[in-house]
């Protein structure tokens, strides 16, 4: 009687492991993160930096940002590897696999030494340094933000260039207008992954940044009016196949606070319902904001910063900047419809990504919680992640 017990919840573990492989499977599973600046203070503490002279109107000195994170979490021993920059990050991956790793990347890499004038804050990452992308296996980086240029137009040059031989796709920049609207397209075993980039003037881009005919720059989104929606349904419709699914990765709105302007939430809500987005991927806040759940499609209104240098810098503590969120949202193939999302709350401490706190995993569920729910999202938080409640 035990053996024919035994064999039976045998043949049950099996049946379960076989039922939760079959689950995963069948979705498509996506890493998203908010703004990753390498630029600055940690491009000086990497094997290979830039010029470390700024144009800010209080620092002119980038190793000076090194110095800040070192006086406000000890000693952080040079150079660091590229490995160290990520941190436990690096665990989270391997356990949690996604088939995909998408980022904001909002440094330029270029050793061009001509800033954009009057721009004042200006980010670059030596060309050598592109290594600190591939060691985390990003598969993507949207480009379209207001850092993108901050050496002009040869700093994008090799940018590109740079991130071309590195086999990190991008997309929102381009030589041309045509060029800065063309989607990624990335391939994974269960579906294609359109990520269509755009990048807002609120966040910060100057105009003059715009790609055009016959200039190289950002695919620039000049307003939220329903012509660009419908703009922008013809451009998925042009590249979008059946069985695709598309990601509308926008650096919009400001730095700081939660509120969510009207015309953004109405806008993705648009993308949603006309121009056959499936989710929408918003960063340029430096702390996660509220989210929301439209028909059944993920609005991240503002990611967070994921990795930065301003430990140290005082002035908006409130919004607990040094706390951010890896998201984790697993997409139905067949539809795009959100079936899971989990975040990893992370803490940048010594330029490096370590778990959250358990304090600080309460602290970050509390705020992201209260601000999702004016959007009819609850978040839950169970061993430290926090998860969607669907």
């Amino acid at each position: 009687m035990l053996k024919r017990l035994t064999l039976c919840f045998g043949m049950l573990l099996g049946v379960l492991s076989t039922a939760q492989t079959s689950m995963e499977k069948r979705t498509v599973k996506l890493f998203l993160a908010g703004d990753v600046m390498t630029g600055r203070g940690i491009d000086q503490a990497l094997s290979n930096s830039v010029d470390p002279v700024l144009y800010e109107p209080y620092v002119k000195d980038a190793r000076d940002y090194l110095l800040l994170a070192e006086r406000a979490s000890g000693d952080i021993k040079t150079p660091l590897s590229y490995e160290f920059i990520w941190g436990d990050a690096l665990k989270v991956w391997k356990r949690a696999n996604p088939d995909l790793k998408l980022v904001n990347l909002e440094t330029s890499i270029t050793t061009h030494n001509e800033p954009w004038p009057g721009k004042g804050i200006n980010y670059r990452m030596h060309p050598k340094n592109v290594e600190v992308l591939s060691v985390a296996g990003i598969d993507h980086a949207s480009l379209a933000n207001n850092h993108t240029l901050d050496w002009k137009r040869p700093g994008l040059q090799e940018t590109m260039k740079t991130l071309k031989a590195a086999g990190i796709k991008f997309s929102g920049v381009g030589e041309n207008i045509v060029a800065a609207r063309e989607p990624t397209i990335l391939v994974t075993e269960k579906r294609r992954v359109l990520v269509f980039s755009y990048g807002s003037p609120s966040s910060g881009i100057p105009t003059t940044w715009a790609a055009e005919p016959d200039l190289s720059g950002v695919n620039l989104l000049p307003d939220l009016s329903m012509e660009a929606v419908e703009n922008i349904r013809e451009l998925v419709n042009s590249y979008k196949e059946a069985g695709d699914l598309a990601v509308f990765s926008v650096h919009w709105g400001g730095n700081w606070g939660y509120d969510v302007a009207e015309e953004q939430r109405e806008f993705a809500q648009q993308l949603i319902e006309k121009a056959g987005i499936d989710l929408i991927f918003g960063h340029s806040s430096h702390h996660p904001l509220g989210m929301e759940v439209y028909k059944n499609k993920l609005i991240i209104y503002g990611a967070g910063d994921f990795i930065n240098d301003y430990e140290g810098i005082s002035g908006h503590e409130k919004y607990r900047g040094e706390l951010s969120l890896m998201y984790f949202p697993e997409l139905d193939p067949a539809t795009g419809d959100l079936l899971k999302l989990e975040m990893v709350p992370m803490e940048i401490k010594k330029l490096s990504l370590h778990s959250a706190s358990k304090k600080d995993a309460e602290w970050l569920h509390k705020v992201l919680d209260r601000e999702s729910r004016k959007f009819g999202l609850e978040i839950g938080l169970k061993n430290g992640v926090l998860e969607a409640d669907l």
